[in-house]
């Protein structure tokens, strides 16, 4: 079957050979066009577009200008100026803003009436007047009354009578002779040979009764009922065209404009359409080769098709068609026209399945992506090929199916994912076959065992007559469809990526235009944002909040709004550079530089498709098709966007953040979905558990949490935003961290080492442990006392080490690092405590204690001891 008849299958199979169908149909778009809310623009059969339309503009870009476009969004006239003055480093706003505006060219397309006679055209020249009153007007000026003022000439004129409308069936123009045809068919009249001999008398414009003759008549009103109409810039000719053709083309051309981001149609690619469809006589447009039109005019014509689907079928008709229209549902998919052809799958009965899947999905609360239903439509066919080739009959009798055949598939998915061999339905976008993958194997599996058995509970394959040992052979893929993760960069390909050599290289050959595909790419890097985060960023996404530069941005993913991290100042000027470029392509679009709420809704990195406000940013399927060659060129293997954010991840792991501040930095649902982007180990805690500190018990407030700089007062958002800048200068302490930095640089301590008792001792979560025990021991010696003021003593004694040690846990509580801190022994509180502390005893040694003089008791307490202590060290 050919590309173009599995396009239009729908269509086409239900129009053939019925009449009846194009009669409703007919019936169907002219109530449809009839209707209020249609666009009055589009109602006629000569569509006159106005000046100032959008998708379909015409006209010069230069304010005030009245004449049409030629190549680009200028005049003839203007693009002469704009080229010459563009050599010379102008913009394209400065150019727009002091260009001067032109009214409509002398050459005017014969579409213009006298000025004297309204009945009939004026001549192309300088002058608005017919044949008659130009001949006139010639003798007024030879006879040197050149000073006669021409508007006072024309008022003193009397009309002539016209002759008519242009005999040329389709033509909407006024005949410029007693011949009948206007100007331009009358050129292309005898262009073509004067084919019937008709001929006027000379000086016909002197006599209202000229006659004319022909030498065939007949052969002269056959060329005019096939000649093809004059071609106006503002003007879109649908005359001529079977009254079905003409109400499809009107109808489409009305509900571009209804889209939310609609192309701009070229007038002539227009054109093109309603030619072929005169030119070939089509009943609908449904009837046009569009392997013959343009690339252009064949994308105009599939959207006309699709949306005459629209309306052609219900929703219930699309069942028995072979298709399914998302809009049918009230679903509209991003960059998709929502059509999702089920043709693939021949087996009625499986099609059924597969539309009722989708229909029932389609109508939930939340719509799957328009991804998973690629993935669906997949499996279906998948099976549905599979059983094509192997099942007795095709697999179209679902009775003769059993479970042999269902382990036949599997095996076959199998088989091809071990070997890297082809899909037996799919193909890509370039024609080449699909790979069965691990990913597609699993995704088959999954959805082919997943909508089957919901038929088989819903009742439908009992129905149909299907075996249940069919369906419950089908295995689901469990877990197995992507069992690694992304890695971090390498070193090696992490500074390949960041040289400035190969970055420039990646705006010189890949982004020649600078659409903001560097810039795209060192925002990843820097910040570790999603594609898709940084793509969608706004115009007005930077700012600066008590002198620090933040970045705001949607973390769409996890339902988070507006949300903002601290960037680099280097990363803040670059945003502020593209801002400028950005605002600087919006003024040369469209002349002048937005302002207010009009540039806060400008996308920071813009698309020129479909999208002339500029709100609209570029996609992701752009930006790859920028990276991936760049990547190719530096041959340093494969390497994906989304490394960046785990290369992040593992680095700001390194340095000290934990993982809530990994989290809520990029922005993950979960403590789990943050260790999926970093590898941890006992190293990687305990650095970062020794930036977590609170103020010694010799402080004014112990337990106080201490964050390095941002201990200070801030907002919730600048404390987010450097959840992460925890690094302060320290050296190690018994059981904390000393901060004096005399000490630190490698000074003597002037308060002889007295850390517990200083104000520049710090405790760490490291220490948690080392502090507990410290607690607990003085808890027993607080117990132990001979009278209640000694206990009181020590109660009162030890209380600004207990408020730290409280606040060290809540501290690390709230981060998510109190189980953490307390599972791992990092401090080896061995080395510190009191020798009792560190002693063990083995239960049968203590069972002969008692039998054995005191002195033999000694000695094997203090070997076994030391000997346990040298075994835990």
């Amino acid at each position: 079957m050919k590309r173009r008849d599995a396009f239009l299958l729908p269509l086409l199979t239900s129009h053939q050979n019925d009449t009846r169908i194009g009669r409703d149909r007919l019936e169907i778009l002219t109530a449809l066009i009839n209707a209020p809310s249609f666009d009055p623009l589009f109602r006629d059969d000569i569509i006159q577009i106005p000046q100032g339309h959008q998708t379909y503009r015409w006209f010069c870009r230069v304010g005030g200008c009245e004449r049409a476009t030629g190549l680009g969004d200028f005049c003839h006239s203007h693009r002469e100026e704009w080229l010459t003055v563009a050599k010379q480093g102008v913009s394209r706003s400065a150019f727009l803003s002091t260009a001067e505006p032109l009214g409509q060219s002398t050459d005017h397309y014969g579409n213009m009436s006298c000025l004297i006679c309204p009945e009939r055209p004026a001549r192309p020249g300088e002058y608005r007047l017919c044949e008659l009153h130009f001949a006139k007007w010639s003798r007024a000026r030879a006879r040197k009354e050149a000073a006669l003022d021409l508007d006072g000439w024309v008022a003193e004129q009397n009309p002539s009578p016209g002759f008519g409308a242009c005999a040329v069936l389709v033509c909407p123009l006024l005949a410029e002779s007693p011949l009948g045809l206007c100007r331009r068919h009358g050129n292309a009249y005898r262009r073509a040979g004067a084919p019937g001999g008709a001929l006027i008398s000379q000086g016909w414009w002197r006599d209202d009764q000229a006659a004319v003759s022909y030498t065939d008549h007949n052969r002269f009103q056959s060329w005019c009922n096939a000649e093809t109409a004059v071609a106006l810039p503002a003007q879109l000719n649908l005359r001529g065209l079977r009254p079905l053709a003409q109400k499809e083309i009107q109808w489409g051309l009305f509900t571009h404009t209804q889209r939310s981001r609609p192309a701009r149609w070229d007038v002539i690619a227009l054109r093109m359409v309603v030619n072929a469809c005169r030119g070939t006589d089509a009943t609908s447009i449904i009837d046009l080769d569009v392997s013959s039109l343009s690339k252009t005019a064949t994308g105009i014509t599939k959207e006309i098709l699709h949306e005459l689907r629209l309306i052609y079928f219900t929703r219930e008709e699309t069942k028995e068609a072979g298709f399914i229209e998302t809009r049918h549902f009230g679903i509209t998919l991003d960059q998709r026209l929502g059509h999702i052809s089920l043709t693939g799958i021949s087996q009625r009965w499986l099609r059924g399945i597969a539309w009722d899947y989708f229909a029932e999905i389609l109508s939930s609360p939340r719509c799957p992506s328009a991804h998973k239903l690629d993935q669906i439509r997949r499996a279906m066919t998948e099976l549905s090929a599979f059983l094509e080739a192997d099942a007795p009959g095709g697999g179209h009798d679902p009775a003769v199916l059993t479970k042999e055949h269902a382990d036949r598939f599997v095996a076959d998915q199998r088989h091809r994912e071990r070997h890297g061999l082809p899909s037996l339905a799919m193909v890509r976008s370039d024609g080449k076959p699909s790979i069965v993958t691990t990913g597609t194997r699993s995704v088959v599996f999954n959805h082919t065992r997943k909508i089957l058995r919901k038929a088989m509970d819903d009742g439908a394959t009992n129905a149909l007559g299907l075996a249940r040992e069919f369906v419950v052979a089908l295995p689901n893929a469990g877990a197995t469809a992507y069992p690694k993760r992304r890695r971090p960069f390498a070193d090696e390909v992490a500074r390949a990526l960041a040289d400035e050599r190969n970055l420039a290289e990646l705006t010189r050959v890949h982004d020649p235009d600078d659409e903001g595909a560097r810039d795209i790419w060192e925002i990843v890097v820097v910040t570790g944002r999603r594609l898709g985060e940084v793509i969608e960023l706004r115009w007005n996404c930077i700012g600066r909040l008590s002198g620090l530069a933040m970045l705001w941005h949607d973390q769409t993913k996890v339902g988070n709004y507006d949300a903002a991290i601290r960037i680099p100042e280097s990363l803040y000027d670059l945003i502020a550079d593209r801002q400028r470029k950005t605002l600087s392509r919006f003024a040369d679009e469209h002349g002048y530089i937005p302002t207010g709420k009009e540039r806060d809704g400008l996308a920071l990195f813009p698309t020129n498709y479909r999208s002339t406000d500029g709100t609209i940013a570029l996609s992701r399927p752009w930006f790859y098709s920028r990276f991936r060659p760049w990547v190719d060129a530096m041959d340093i293997g494969h390497c994906v966007p989304h490394q960046a954010r785990h290369t992040l991840a593992t680095s700001l792991l390194r340095q000290g953040a934990t993982l809530t501040h990994i989290r809520r930095y990029l922005g993950h649902v979960s403590d789990r979905m943050a260790e999926h982007y970093v590898h941890l180990s006992n190293t990687d805690l305990e650095n970062v558990l020794q930036h977590v500190w609170v103020a010694g018990p010799g402080t004014a407030s112990p337990g106080e949490l201490l964050a390095g700089d941002s201990a200070k007062a801030l907002t919730k958002e600048q404390a987010l935003a450097i959840a992460v800048d925890l690094a302060r200068r320290s050296t190690p302490a018994e059981g904390g961290f000393c901060t004096f930095q005399p000490v630190v640089d490698g000074g003597a301590c002037p308060w002889n080492l007295d850390c517990h008792n200083c104000d520049k001792f710090v405790l760490s979560g490291a220490d948690l442990l080392y502090w507990r025990r410290k607690r607990e021991q003085w808890r027993l010696l607080a117990e132990g006392a001979p009278d209640d003021a000694t206990a009181d003593y020590l109660h009162r004694y030890f209380e600004p080490t207990a408020r730290a040690i409280d606040g060290l846990e809540k501290a690390l509580a709230g981060l998510g690092l109190l189980d953490d801190a307390l599972a791992l022994d990092l401090r080896k509180p061995q080395d510190y405590f009191h020798r009792v502390w560190s002693t063990a005893f083995r239960a049968a040694d203590l069972a002969d204690a008692g039998s054995r003089e005191q002195d033999e008791y000694s000695d094997t307490c203090t070997t076994d001891g030391d000997d346990l202590k040298q075994d835990i060290a």
